[in-house]
């Protein structure tokens, strides 16, 4: 059974997010009352991973809504608009809550429009698209998981397992269930052709050690935990099948924005000759983004680098830069699993001409 990063009951109107910031040590949940909640659990990192942002910031949207009074379809339609634009604040690189907010916008103003609609009416179809959305991520993760099992399996001789490297986190607690490249890590594993997963710890912030390595053992996968530094070395040392990663947002022409150091595992797998893979949700393309030199990379206190908890482990004064994200050049990517395929990053400019059609 999936850990669950989200917990949302529309009936009784109640979002609950797992802080992640408590784990592997302390399992708790925190409610979220509202959009001002949704911002400041996304920006404090408490829920993380693009796809879990999007889903939290939306029905954190839906439960203050819920409640609220509009006077108008006008008014209902600004304040959708204006609430969203917020929650898009929070963590500006992640381009799913950006994509979320603007398909929302899109609905709110074509809702207004028809006459027909009644401000009911509006509510309601409004709150059940937040909702599908939550469904849809699971059932696309679960579509990603099993296109990019069959993916790394085309490359492996017989039936042979895999051996498989990710970075960062980017399963049940990343998105609203399964997983993006994590998803590809358990259908493997639900496959029998799974021989071994390496996670790296993932500084400063140490998501594959607290939150990965913390689901891998929860589905008991078979899995070793390595440092950052340790990737070069493992990749010459044993035979690595593959390296998958997630992704908080796709340029168009396939450079990808991931959490930090993701950029350096692809140029050793590059020259270990070992195929990089980026699996993310079709809607993680940003067909407004030509290349990554135009993504915006959000950076981080100094205190994530210099302290761990309440223990300080840098010299006092030390200047820091500590970026969230680098950018992986799509020459370096094999290819980018989503739910409707895998794609060379040759082809998403043809792929998102056909979805503007």
């Amino acid at each position: 059974m999936s850990l669950k990063s989200i917990i949302y009951d529309q009936e009784s109107n109640n979002l609950e997010i797992l802080d992640q910031l408590m784990l592997p040590g302390i399992t708790k949940y925190v409610k979220v009352k509202g959009v001002e909640d949704g911002w400041k659990v996304i920006n404090k990192m408490q829920v993380r991973g693009a796809p879990a942002i999007a889903i939290v910031g939306c029905l954190s949207l839906a439960v203050e809504m819920q409640n609220d009074k509009f006077e108008s379809k006008k008014q209902f339609r600004q304040e959708v608009e204006g609430k969203l634009n917020y929650l898009v604040s929070s963590r500006p690189t992640a381009v799913n809550m950006k994509a979320a907010a603007e398909e929302l916008i899109d609905l709110a103003n074509q809702l207004s429009k028809h006459e027909s609609v009644s401000l009911e009416d509006m509510k309601s179809k409004f709150l059940s698209t937040i909702q599908q959305m939550l469904e849809k991520d699971i059932a696309d993760n679960k579509a990603i998981g099993d296109n990019g099992a069959k993916e790394i399996l085309s490359r492996i001789s017989g039936d042979s397992q895999a051996r498989v490297i990710t970075h960062c986190n980017t399963g049940s607690l990343a998105t609203a269930g399964y997983g993006t490249a994590l998803g590809v890590i358990r259908s493997l594993h639900a496959m029998r052709r799974l021989e071994h997963v390496y996670c790296t710890e993932t500084r400063p912030y140490n998501q594959g050690a607290r939150l990965t390595a913390f689901e891998l053992i929860h589905e008991k996968i078979p899995a070793t935990l390595i440092c950052d530094s340790m990737v070069a070395a493992l990749m010459k040392s044993r035979n690595i099948s593959a390296v998958v990663v997630g992704a908080d947002r796709v340029a168009a022409n396939g450079d990808t924005a991931n959490k930090i150091g993701t950029y350096q595992i692809a140029v050793v797998a590059k020259y270990h000759r070992v195929p990089f893979y980026v699996a993310a949700p079709f809607t993680s393309i940003d067909a407004k983004v030509s290349t990554g030199e135009h993504i915006v990379i959000e950076e981080r206190p100094d205190r994530e680098m210099t302290h761990v908890g309440e223990h300080r482990i840098a010299a006092k004064g030390i200047q820091c830069w500590n970026p969230a994200f680098d950018v992986t050049p799509a020459a370096l990517i094999a290819g980018i699993i989503t739910e409707r395929g895998v794609y060379k990053p040759d082809e998403l400019k043809n792929a998102l001409m056909n979805e503007a059609l």
